[in-house]
């Protein structure tokens, strides 16, 4: 028996040893999808990959695959917003949590997750009554809230995410700067290069978060007025939403 322990042992050590140092796929994938914000990521990329050929009209109307796809995006909508449930309870924490040096600093972290809470907290009770436990007349009033509520989050967010991105260019120059002398002078500087390599990481991080709330903004913005107006067609609209969702996804699934 021990002997047989003894081969099992070396056997999962030759195994273990012989797997690649990087994440295994299918355990990344159970942790994402572990996760509230992983699940919701990839139905809003079923919900606009669906609007975008509902949009385009690539299928005609009398076809039945129309119809069904119809049924399904408005089904995958409604999903999403059970996933929300005390959703706002994230923002409440990191207004609480963040460490804020200016008054503006304070305002704009004020903006951006207040309005992101409020639009979680109000997206509750519009789940509730499209789910009918709330009468549906107060739906249309609860949704012109959410979407103000919404904007309103990612102009503050956009605001200090350009905020740390200027920062963050500011500390890659002086890094720069320096890694520069030290090649000049024949030093190696392996540390600095590897601070300079988070820090491009964590800029591309911050550059693709405005994207993705400039494209979330921008169909907040549709909602307010009604899908009236400039930037507000159908195709346009799926089409930021799915970049949305893909960028979210990305995000997502590095952290994990």
């Amino acid at each position: 028996m021990d002997a047989k322990a003894s081969t099992v042992g070396s056997s999962q050590t030759a195994t273990a040893q012989s797997e690649p140092k990087g994440k295994d796929f299918l355990n990344h994938l159970e942790v994402y999808l572990a996760k509230r914000d992983g699940v919701d990521k990839l139905l809003k990329i079923s919900r606009y990959a669906t609007k975008i050929i509902l949009a385009s009209s690539v299928l005609p109307e009398t076809v039945p695959l129309t119809r069904q796809l119809k049924s399904f995006e408005s089904s995958v909508g409604l999903s999403r917003k059970a996933f929300r449930l005390g959703k706002f309870v994230q923002d409440v924490n990191a207004l609480r949590n963040s460490h804020l040096d200016s008054k503006e600093e304070i305002l704009l972290s004020v903006i951006a997750y207040g309005g992101e809470g409020l639009y979680y907290f109000v997206e509750q009770f519009i789940w509730l009554a499209k789910s009918g436990l709330i009468d549906a007349k107060h739906s249309r009033n609860l949704q012109k809230i959410s979407a103000w509520a919404e904007l309103i989050g990612y102009i503050g967010s956009i605001s200090l995410k350009l905020r740390d991105l200027k920062r963050i260019k500011e500390d890659e120059a002086c890094l720069n700067s320096s890694i520069e002398i030290a090649i000049s002078r024949g030093v190696g500087r392996t540390e600095e290069e590897e601070r300079r390599k988070k820090l491009r990481e964590k800029k591309l991080m911050k550059q693709l978060s405005v994207v993705q709330d400039i494209a979330d903004g921008l169909m907040a913005l549709a909602d307010i007025r009604d899908g009236k107006g400039r930037f507000t067609d159908p195709l346009l609209l799926s089409c930021a939403g799915l970049l949305s969702a893909l960028i979210s996804t990305y995000k997502n699934w590095v952290s994990c």
